[in-house]
C-alpha cells in the first residue's frame, strides 16, 4: 500500500522536498498569482463562460496536477489556444437559451470527457498521438487560431457586439460597426491602451508582471474616471465563496457534439503539454513521461469538471514566469490556488471595476503569442510543400472554424507522412571516385556505374501503397538500353515488406526472370528478410541473390558464373 502511494508524484514529491526551497515557491506561488486570476478570468470569457468560471478551473487545476503531474515545475490553467474550441463546442449547444448555467455544466461535462479520454489514453500508452499533428500544419492552425481570437475579441476591445458565429461574419460585423460609430471611445482607449502597455512592457521590461501592471492601472482608471457611466463593461462583483462539488446535468442529445469537441481539445491539450513539458524538463534535466502527464491532465480536467470548470493545458508562458520567480516544485501551483481562493473569500469584490476591454487586450496579447509568421516565412523558404500544408490549416480554422480546423491539421498532417510514403526518394547509385562506397548519381552525376548493372535505392518501406510505384520503376530501369542483367536493391532503407508488396515482389521477379533480368537485394535488414522468407519468396528470388553490402553484390555480380546464371527453372516458377 505504502509503495503504491509513493508511486503518486505529488506524495513523492512531499517526501523529496527540500526545506530550502520553500521561501523560493511561497514568491514564486504570489508571483504567478498576479497572472493567473486576470488570464484565468479572461481566458473563461473567450471560451465564452462567466469570468469566475476561470478562477474556479484554475484553483482545481492546479491543486490536480500537484498530486498526478510528473513535473516540478509545470503550470496548467485555462489557455487561449483551448478557449475558441471550448466556445465552439459549447456555445452552439446554448443558442436557444443564451443560459450561463446551462453553458457551465456542458463545459464541465466537456473538461470531465477530456480527463476520460486523457486517462484512458494513457493507460493504453497512446502519448504517441501528440505526434499526429506535425508542426507546420500546427503552425497554420495555431496562426488560425490567433486570428479567430483577434477578430473575435476586437468588438469586445472597442465596446460593443457582434452577432457571428465565424470569422469572416465576425470580420464584416465589426467593420459595419465601426463604419456605424458604434466604437465606444472610452472602452477603445482603455484596451488600445492595455495591448501596448503589455506589449512594451514585455519587450523592455520582462520582469515586470505585464499583465498585473495593465489591470491594477485600468480598474484605477476606472475608478478615477467613472468609465461605467461611459459606456465601458465591468467586470463587476464576483460571486463569494467557492463553489460545491457538482455533477454536470446535461442532456443525452448533447453528449455526441461534447464528445467530438472534446476529442479535439484533447489532442491540442496533449500536444502542446508534451511541448512544454519537454521544453521546461530539459532545462531542468528531468525526463518527459508522456503517459504519465495524459494521466495529469485527466486529473486536472476531472477536478475541474466536478468543481464547475472547464477544459485545461499547460501555460509555456505561465510556467515560464513561474521558472524566472523561482518555482522548484509543485508548491507554487498550491500557492496560486490557494490564494486565489483567499480572494474568493475575503475580497470577491476586488475586481468589481475591471474593465472588460482589459480583458480583451490580455486575450489579444495572448494570440499574438500564438501566431507564428517567421515560422512560416522559414517554411517557405525550407520546404514549399510542407508551407502550403501549414497555409491549409490555416484556412481551415478561419474559413470552416477552430474544431474543423484541428481535424483539417490533423488529416493534413496524416496524408503528409503517406505522401511520402506512397512517393518516397528512390535513386540510382554509382562509384565514385576518391568515396567510398555507392553515392547518388544525381548528387554526383559521374558517378560510374558497372555496365550491365543498376543499383537502386527505395527510400522507404515496401507497402501496399507504394508497391507499385516501386515495381514501375524497377521496370523503367530494366527496359533502358543497354538493358542490365543484375537490378540490385539497396535496401537499408527498406524497413519493411508487407504481404501485398510480397505479392508484387514475387510477380515482378517472375517477370524480370523472363527477360533474364536478375532482381538481387544487398543490406536487407534481418526482420524483413525473415518475413520474405516466411513470405516464401525465396521460390523465385534466388536465395543466393541475398548479399550484405551492396560491394559484395557486385563482387558477385563481376564472377560470370554469377552474373550469366540463367533464371530460376520453370518448376521453381510454378511453385
Amino acid at each position: 500500500m505504502l509503495s503504491r502511494l509513493r508511486a503518486v508524484p505529488g506524495i513523492s514529491a512531499v517526501s523529496s522536498y527540500r526545506r530550502e526551497w520553500l521561501a523560493k515557491d511561497l514568491i514564486a506561488g504570489i508571483v504567478l498569482t498576479t497572472l493567473l486570476v486576470p488570464q484565468g478570468m479572461a481566458y473563461a470569457e473567450l471560451a465564452g463562460l462567466p469570468a469566475i468560471t476561470g478562477l474556479y478551473t484554475t484553483v482545481l487545476c492546479l491543486l490536480g496536477y500537484a498530486v498526478c503531474g510528473p513535473s516540478r515545475i509545470l503550470v496548467l490553467g485555462p489557455d487561449s489556444s483551448l478557449g475558441p474550441m471550448i466556445a465552439a463546442t459549447v456555445l452552439p449547444l446554448v443558442a436557444a437559451d443564451k443560459d450561463p448555467d446551462r453553458a457551465v455544466a456542458l463545459a464541465s461535462v466537456l473538461a470531465l470527457m477530456v480527463a476520460a479520454i486523457m486517462i484512458l489514453a494513457s493507460a493504453a500508452k497512446l502519448g504517441f498521438i501528440a505526434d499526429l499533428i506535425s508542426k507546420p500544419t500546427m503552425i497554420g492552425y495555431m496562426n488560425g487560431l490567433a486570428l479567430t481570437i483577434l477578430v473575435g475579441q476586437l468588438p469586445k476591445l472597442l465596446g460593443f457586439k457582434v452577432d457571428a458565429d465565424n470569422l469572416i461574419g465576425e470580420g464584416v460585423g465589426l467593420v459595419q460597426k465601426v463604419a456605424e460609430g458604434a466604437t465606444v471611445p472610452a472602452a477603445a482607449t482603455v484596451g488600445i491602451c492595455g495591448i501596448l502597455l503589455v506589449l512594451g512592457l514585455q519587450r523592455w521590461l520582462p520582469k515586470v508582471p505585464a499583465v498585473l501592471v495593465m489591470v491594477v492601472l485600468a480598474i484605477a482608471a476606472a475608478a478615477l474616471f467613472d468609465l461605467g457611466n461611459h459606456g465601458v463593461d465591468l467586470v463587476g462583483e464576483l460571486p463569494h465563496g467557492f463553489p460545491p462539488f457538482t455533477v454536470p446535468d446535461v442532456r443525452p442529445s448533447d453528449l455526441a457534439p461534447l464528445f467530438g469537441g472534446a476529442l479535439g481539445v484533447a489532442l491540442v491539450s496533449l500536444a502542446d503539454t508534451i511541448s512544454n513539458a519537454s521544453a521546461f524538463a530539459a532545462r531542468s534535466g528531468q525526463e518527459v513521461r508522456g503517459n504519465q502527464e495524459m494521466a495529469a491532465i485527466g486529473a486536472a480536467n476531472l477536478a475541474a469538471g466536478l468543481f464547475q470548470g472547464f477544459p485545461v493545458s499547460t501555460s509555456g508562458s505561465r510556467t515560464a514566469v513561474a521558472e524566472r520567480a523561482g518555482a522548484r516544485s509543485q508548491l507554487t501551483g498550491v500557492v496560486g490556488a490557494v490564494l486565489i481562493v483567499l480572494m474568493l473569500v475575503l475580497a470577491p469584490g476586488m475586481f468589481r471595476n475591471l474593465p472588460q476591454p482589459a480583458l480583451a487586450a490580455v486575450v489579444i496579447t495572448a494570440s499574438l503569442s500564438l501566431a507564428d509568421v517567421r515560422g512560416t516565412a522559414r517554411l517557405w523558404q525550407q520546404s514549399r510543400t510542407e508551407c502550403l500544408l501549414s497555409v491549409a490549416a490555416f484556412l481551415g480554422v478561419a474559413l470552416l472554424g477552430v474544431l474543423e480546423g484541428i481535424a483539417i491539421a490533423v488529416a493534413l498532417s496524416v496524408l503528409n507522412v503517406f505522401r511520402r510514403a506512397w512517393w518516397p526518394y528512390n535513386t540510382v547509385l554509382g562509384r565514385v571516385k576518391g568515396l567510398e562506397g555507392y553515392h547518388d548519381i544525381r548528387s554526383y552525376p559521374h558517378a560510374e556505374q558497372p555496365p550491365g548493372l543498376v543499383i537502386l535505392r527505395f527510400d522507404a518501406p515496401l507497402f501496399f501503397a507504394n508497391a507499385k510505384t516501386f515495381r514501375d520503376e524497377v521496370r523503367r530501369l530494366a527496359r533502358t538500353e543497354p538493358g542490365p542483367r543484375w537490378i540490385v536493391i539497396a535496401a537499408e532503407p527498406m524497413t519493411d515488406v508487407d504481404t501485398t508488396a510480397a505479392d508484387v515482389l514475387e510477380d515482378l521477379d517472375r517477370e524480370l526472370n523472363s527477360e533474364h533480368v536478375h532482381l538481387v537485394f544487398a543490406e536487407l535488414k534481418d526482420p524483413v528478410r525473415h518475413k520474405i522468407e516466411r513470405y516464401g519468396l525465396t521460390r523465385t528470388i534466388d536465395p543466393r541473390h541475398f548479399f550484405p553490402t551492396v560491394e559484395a553484390a557486385v563482387a558477385a555480380f563481376r564472377q560470370p558464373r554469377d552474373a550469366d546464371r540463367p533464371a530460376n527453372p520453370p518448376a521453381a516458377e510454378e511453385e
